[in-house]
């Protein structure tokens, strides 16, 4: 019984996750209106990661047919707000781009948070 005990809890665990990954992704590509009408042929992605970190990512082909990404991860931390854009160093936030994570990260909880209560209401 109790190895029973340990699949099943075992699979909880696995669906708990599954949830989670699928919620973050759904998140992601809601947030990615946040910064206004995506691009034809662009992908873009803005979500809150966990407490502390927030990620926008973007992708696309550029003029010359290559493929550009660019991943900025904010971290939030209790003496500020650092961000790193691929291999470069953290470095600190402008005033002005305090505001607008501020404000982006706020578009993000008003449109995830409207749009999981549609889909509560709906289920």
């Amino acid at each position: 019984m109790k190895l029973l005990d340990n699949i099943a809890r075992q699979k909880a665990e696995q669906r708990r996750i599954n949830a989670q990954r699928s919620l973050l992704r759904y998140g992601a590509r809601l947030g990615g209106d946040v910064f206004g009408p995506i691009p034809e042929g662009h992908r873009r992605e803005f979500f809150c990661l966990d407490r502390h970190t927030w990620v926008w990512h973007e992708e696309w082909t550029d003029e010359n047919g290559q493929r550009q990404v660019v991943t900025t991860r904010y971290d939030i931390r209790p003496n500020g707000i650092l961000k790193s854009q691929g291999s470069h160093s953290y470095q600190r936030l402008t005033t002005q781009e305090v505001r607008n994570l501020f404000q982006a990260a706020r578009l993000y909880y008003e449109k995830f948070g409207s749009e999981l209560q549609r889909i509560a209401q709906g289920a």
